[in-house]
């Protein structure tokens, strides 16, 4: 791990206060305490922004319908926002934490106090930075325990193990993605992969430092993955023992029994594991799934060892599990088309049946004119991204602040298209009227309550790829996937609605389609985004405003009595 020069901070901040005097669930306390911290990595250190001095950062743990309260201490040197990916926080906008969408960032030398509502989430999520790119290091598990007096749908494991799977930049992640967007050029891509934080054995300086998970022959272990690698999906495996994925995103699916995932940035999946191997040393291991054309990414591998308990010599080659390859788009989708629903008595999902509110949307990669093809993206433009046509330009001052107070003076504009503006075959020959987008901070207006259904559909402009879309404030049915571009008279018919998963964050296939559906009872200012950095700080990324009920119940909470403060410096 590395260096930590305020060790004093952490006496407080790693401790997590209890306290049950809240009627439907626990009160827990926790500080973070932003700061920059030396890390060695590949052969070199640098200082990386970290909370509490770790990568990963600290694990929140509670039970179902808990809340915690988070003080954020910044001591940075930039403004900086946490989001607490998956959690629904109804009525609590607040505290979601998008930069300059629901908050403005928690300035150097300040603090701010986020209130995290737990609801219907159990499982496995995670939190995170959301402002630039400040994620790759600010970011850590968040572990839900049944509620009191409940239990798994599954037999008690022995024990529970965090796999976080990263990113590892040599240079400055903020100079990166500042470059090329000064440039319009694509950023640089990592240098490593890790697990926990590390990158493992196969890359250089890296032997002496690799995850070592320890288990104990005959138990059965929760892992609980998350992916938290800013610009690639992943596949993962573990060499010769066999894998029941149980949840995903803090909601049970029927058990799948596989020999590898395949998990999108943002996504979280829960994964029993039993210890029934020889007793010895195994690799766990994750390298991309890359599906993409003209996409650069990174194409290595990270690695952790699974060392059972006991006396044994060390193997003189340790067992290496077989990964799909890098483009194999058939083991990604179908492993992706087993995941369904628990569905059960005690899980019971509820899929809207009666739409309202459908918007098709359209995921592009575009361009963005450069006066005298002075920008070092394609045809001397810049890069860029849309949903709908439309490049989401973020404002300088909140939305939320905005449309609570009802003074958007100009803050944003209610016009996101519920269509693409002009149709054309989008997964086909797309020529050149689709390259340019328009540019602004367009937001989609929802009355509460309402059904709502968003086929998004991928596109072959520039440079087509699997998507993973995330929605703030929701947890969502995926109930379709295919190839090609959507059909309105056949597609809905190959829907699942029994038994859809239930999930905050999915991938849009290559040149196809997804729909989601999700009724719209909680309001609130909600951020869509995907869930590629890259794409998230060209514009691929749009609002949901969920309009308030009728009865105090149904409509958003009052302020907290302090949010950080809005500078348009």
């Amino acid at each position: 791990m590395g260096n930590c020069n305020n060790m004093g901070f952490l006496v407080l901040a790693l401790v997590g206060f209890i306290f049950l005097g809240k009627a439907n669930g626990a009160i827990h306390y926790y500080d973070f305490v932003l700061q920059e911290a030396n890390f060695t990595r590949l052969c070199s250190t640098k200082s990386i922004l970290t909370v509490n001095g770790t990568l990963p950062g600290p694990t929140i743990t509670v039970h179902r319908g808990d809340t915690a309260f988070i003080n954020v201490h910044n001591q940075g040197y930039y403004g900086v926002t946490l989001h607490w990916h998956g959690v629904k926080q109804p009525r609590n906008p607040w505290s979601d934490g998008p930069e300059n969408i629901t908050q403005c960032p928690i300035q150097p030398g300040t603090n701010f106090t986020y209130e995290v509502i737990f609801s219907s989430e159990e499982g496995t999520l995670w939190w995170h930075a959301h402002s630039d790119w400040t994620r790759a290091t600010v970011h850590g598990a968040i572990i839900i325990l049944p509620a009191a007096d409940t239990t798994y749908p599954f037999a008690t494991p022995d024990a529970q193990e965090i796999v976080i799977l990263g990113s590892w930049f040599k240079g400055d992640v903020m100079e990166i993605i500042e470059e090329a967007l000064a440039t319009g050029a694509e950023p640089n891509i990592s240098d490593a992969f890790t697990i926990n934080g590390q990158p493992g054995d196969l890359y250089s300086c890296s032997n002496e430092t690799t995850y070592r998970w320890i288990v104990d022959y005959g138990k059965t272990y929760l892992l609980k993955v998350i992916n938290a690698v800013m610009n690639e999906e992943q596949f993962f495996a573990i060499a010769n023992h066999t894998l029941t994925v149980v949840a995903q995103d803090a909601s049970y699916i029927k058990p799948i029994t596989t020999s590898y995932i395949m998990i999108t940035p943002g996504q979280t999946m829960d994964i029993l594991v039993t210890a029934n191997q020889h007793p010895s040393q195994y690799y766990m291991a994750s390298h991309p799934f890359m599906d993409g054309t003209n996409v650069s990414y990174n194409n290595s591998t990270t690695t952790a060892i699974v060392q059972y308990n006991g006396n044994y010599g060390t193997p003189s080659i340790i067992p290496f599990p077989t990964l799909p390859a890098e483009a194999d788009e058939t083991a990604a989708d179908s492993f992706t088309k087993q995941i369904r629903a628990l569905a059960s008595k005690e899980h019971p999902i509820d899929v809207p049946l009666e739409i309202h509110s459908r918007i098709y949307m359209t995921v592009a990669i575009n361009e963005r004119i450069c006066a005298n093809s002075s920008c070092e993206g394609p045809d001397g433009n810049a890069l860029a991204s849309s949903l709908n046509n439309v490049s989401f330009v973020t404002p300088s001052v909140d939305i939320l602040q905005a449309y609570y107070r009802g003074s958007n003076n100009g803050v944003y504009r209610t016009s996101f298209p519920n269509r693409p503006p002009n149709p054309f075959n989008y997964t086909g020959d797309v020529g050149n009227n689709t390259i340019y987008p328009n540019f602004g901070t367009r937001v989609r207006m929802i009355k509460y309550g309402a059904g709502v259904e968003i086929i998004f559909q991928g596109t072959n402009i520039i440079a087509p790829e699997n998507h993973p879309m995330h929605l703030h404030g929701f947890s969502f049915y995926l109930v379709g996937t295919g190839s090609g571009n959507f059909d309105r008279t056949t597609s809905p018919k190959t829907y699942n609605l029994v038994d859809p998963p239930e999930v905050n964050t999915i991938g849009v296939p290559k040149n196809g389609w997804a729909t989601i559906r999700f009724t719209a009872n909680n309001p609130g200012v909600w951020f869509m985004h995907c869930h590629l950095e890259r794409h998230t700080s060209w514009g691929m990324d749009t609002v949901l405003i969920v309009r308030n009920g009728n009865t105090t119940e149904t409509s958003i909470r009052p302020p907290p009595a302090y949010m950080p403060p809005c500078s348009k410096s």
